[in-house]
């Protein structure tokens, strides 16, 4: 019980004793699958009743009862046709389906104290084995996953080894409430999502407006200066194009419908990469120009479901950072370095320095290309990688059908790790679009393509910076850098010269010349996470001076204006992180 293995078996054997606590206490609840998952477990029950916060404390207290009952794992094997019967009597037409569906002529049935469930196993020697578990919530399921079959209930937990470990991680979760984007987005007002407008579709407010034109135009800068060119493309095309891209038959279900224009079908785009080759398709290029590196901000627009809709972190509208480029097999390694070291310096800019990275191979039976272009492209990588100095690990078969890849996890300030930079090879699209370019030969040649992604989407992208800084942006990101707050009508004019000056030296500030006590507008403006607070008295005024207060409360004292504008000059550039 010492490692990650034993931790997954502990997990599974505690989502057999919740159902095992659920079937007692809820007589006629069928049981679906309970498996272990990344931080505890879950199991989907078919309930008519919805299960409640009271049902959960319940639950937990019958685990607890199961688990001092120390009732032994038993494994046994019956044969498939006797086990389907056994359970399409008890009324329990999930087990029986999954049952009938095992290649084997005989499953494997596991029992403990009255409770008996289908399962592969293992599971640990006893219920006693369990000793720090927590239930955490309900979410809704259906059946395999099919939003045409039955909707179940979903019961999650957690289990650890130890206590300390069980109580970290409830801390975890806790401190993760307090940093949920969409709680942050709505107490800071930087966006909203409205069903009037449409579910997954954002609406930016002034500050959130703002924060993105922060990103985009450091974004674009950072582009110009490492050799892309930016490109625009519209936000609708012809079926055509995405006909020859092969989206159409192979995406559509994550396409909207098509709208006719001129009796000619189009669709929104759910992709920028056809319109950045038929850019590239414009004119003959020589071997002399690639690698050729495109970058566009483009909005893009693909279907999700309701259910799986998560404030910023899934929408149906949102902007890639995206990147294309096109290389020729010699450079193929010089440029996988080149676009990693970049999405490295881009996420240490954001403040983040931990991550895990992984080499996505070829998989096994659904793939294009010859298998000497995937050789020389995952060499390539390989190589590239090992020129980083960074661990990575190997992701046996889970390259895209496409063309192997590099993803890059981001670690948080609590320790989640996020899916962020993405660099993709393509082997399908140069020949879809059927691009080339002149070797040194005076031949034409097929170039390569990378698809890239530094930050993957701005608005999940934004959605994850909030919930690391827990809404405390860094100085050079945070929307409003200072509040000037009077403490009466007699510095009225004086904090308006104040402001103007400050915007003047390119600092976003805003005035408080709300009729209401110092103390409240302390209090209130600590509230929004604005990095500096300036307060001025009639002694401020009169000495052409202002009291900083800096984000935490901290008290900086008493300084002058030109003083106050180095300090915050001194703070607000890409990449210093802190105040």
């Amino acid at each position: 019980m010492e490692n990650e293995k034993s931790l997954d078996i502990l997990r599974h054997s505690a989502a057999h004793i919740m159902a095992a606590a659920v079937t007692e206490l809820f007589p006629g609840t069928k049981v679906a699958i309970g498996p272990s998952i990344e931080d505890g477990f879950y199991y989907d029950f078919d309930r008519s009743e919805p299960f409640t916060t009271e049902d959960l404390a319940k639950i937990e207290e019958k685990m607890k009862e199961i688990v001092k009952e120390n009732y032994p794992f038993v494994c046994s094997l019956m044969p498939k046709e006797e086990a389907v019967k056994e359970f399409e009597s008890k009324g329990e037409n999930y087990k029986a389906e999954i049952a009938s569906q095992i290649p084997d002529d005989n499953v494997s049935i596991y029992k403990s104290g009255a409770f008996t469930d289908l399962c592969k196993g293992p599971h640990v020697k006893s219920t006693g084995e369990l000793k720090y578990f927590k239930l955490l919530s309900v979410a809704g399921a259906y059946w395999r996953g099919d939003s045409s079959k039955e909707q179940l209930q979903r019961i999650y937990g957690t289990a650890f080894l130890t206590k300390k470990d069980l109580e970290d991680y409830l801390n975890k979760i806790e401190e993760a409430k307090k940093r949920d984007h969409r709680k942050l987005g709505k107490d800071l007002d930087l966006f909203s999502i409205n069903d009037a407008v449409g579910g997954g579709l954002v609406l930016w407010h002034p500050k959130g407006a703002l924060l993105r034109n922060i990103i985009e135009t450091y974004w674009k800068n950072f582009h110009l200066e490492n050799g892309y060119d930016l490109l625009l493309t519209p936000h609708i095309a012809s079926e055509e194009l995405f006909k020859i891209s092969g989206h159409l038959q192979t995406y559509s279900e994550n396409m909207y419908a098509s709208m006719e224009i001129e009796g000619k079908p189009y669709r929104v785009k759910p992709m920028n990469c056809p319109m950045h080759l038929m850019v590239y398709k414009t004119k003959l290029h020589s071997y002399r120009e690639l690698p050729i590196r495109y970058a566009e901000l483009g909005t893009v627009y693909r279907f999700e479901k309701a259910g799986v809709l998560h404030g910023l972190l899934r929408v149906r509208g949102f902007t890639q950072d995206d990147g294309h480029v096109i290389v020729s097999s010699e450079r193929l390694e010089e440029e996988t370095l080149r676009v990693f070291n970049m999405a490295i310096d881009c996420l240490k800019t954001f403040g983040f320095n931990d991550y895990k990275i992984y080499l996505a191979t070829r998989p096994e039976n659904k793939y294009i290309g010859e298998i000497s272009d995937w050789g020389k492209a995952q060499k390539s990588i390989e190589n590239a990688l090992k020129k980083t100095g960074y661990e990575y690990e190997v992701d046996e078969g889970g390259g895209a059908f496409y063309g192997p890849k590099i993803d890059i996890k981001i670690k948080d300030a609590i320790g989640r790790l996020w899916q962020c930079s993405t660099i993709q090879f393509d082997f399908n699209l140069p020949e879809r679009f059927d691009i080339s370019y002149i070797d040194s030969s005076g031949k034409k040649a097929r170039p390569y393509m990378i698809h890239r992604a530094l930050m993957g989407s701005l608005e999940r992208f934004i959605g994850v910076l909030l919930e690391h800084y827990a809404g405390a942006l860094p100085l050079w990101l945070s929307p409003v850098q200072v509040v000037i707050a009077n403490i009466n009508e007699d510095q009225y004019e004086y904090c308006k010269e104040l402001i103007q000056t400050l915007k003047k030296n390119s600092i976003r500030a805003i005035f408080d010349d709300r009729n209401e006590k110092i103390g409240h507008k302390i209090r209130e403006n600590a509230m929004q996470k604005i990095p500096y607070m300036a307060v001025v008295g009639n002694k401020e005024k009169e000495a052409n001076s202002v009291a900083v207060r800096a984000r935490g409360n901290k008290d900086l004292g008493v300084m002058t204006i030109d003083n106050f504008i180095a300090l915050i000059k001194e703070k607000d550039v890409p990449g210093i992180n802190e105040i």
